[in-house]
């Protein structure tokens, strides 16, 4: 059996994007056979900040960029793939990624949503309650997903309480 304990963390970004209702863009993966949903997420090109990659990630994921960031996480968010995955993600290269997440605000319209991008990721994608993301992403992300719950829990809440987001 083959170590990657070695191998790097891939640097990337994740979003949660949240309606003016204050509920959470959630899309289903079209490369998995399960319900796999999760939030926007993506890698951090050469030369671009996170808050970028951010914005670009959700235009090419979901063909807007209709969104203003509210909130940033704390820390850096790592998840590690399981090993069957290894090799076929991101050339066996990374053993996971390390994210920086934001909390996002949509500005558009679910017209403006269109997951037929030229490189879909997506076959659907729904508006979720946050306490219920974690439940719809695949095992091997559940622990972040659940330490993004509890991270921005009160930045969501607040949102849907109709307060100004943090400054």
């Amino acid at each position: 059996m083959k170590d990657f304990s070695d191998l790097p963390y891939r640097p990337g970004v994740g979003m949660m994007v949240l309606s003016p209702e204050g509920l959470v863009f959630v899309a289903r993966r079209i490369d998995m056979p399960s319900e796999a949903w999760q939030m926007p997420q993506g890698g951090i090109d050469e030369g671009e900040t996170p808050e970028q990659a951010a914005i670009r990630e959700f235009r090419e994921e979901v063909g807007t960029d209709k969104v203003e960031i509210i909130a940033e996480s704390e820390r850096w968010l790592s998840y590690d793939l399981p090993e069957e995955l290894l090799p076929r993600l991101w050339g066996g290269r990374f053993r996971g990624q390390n994210q920086k997440w934001f909390v996002v605000r949509f500005t558009g319209t679910d017209d403006d949503i269109n997951i037929a991008t030229e490189n879909p990721e997506f076959l659907d994608w729904k508006w979720v309650e946050l306490e219920t993301i974690a439940d719809l992403i695949v095992p091997f992300k559940r622990r972040l997903y659940e330490d993004l719950v509890a991270e921005f829990g009160p930045i969501v809440r607040a949102f849907k309480d109709g307060a100004a987001p943090p400054a």
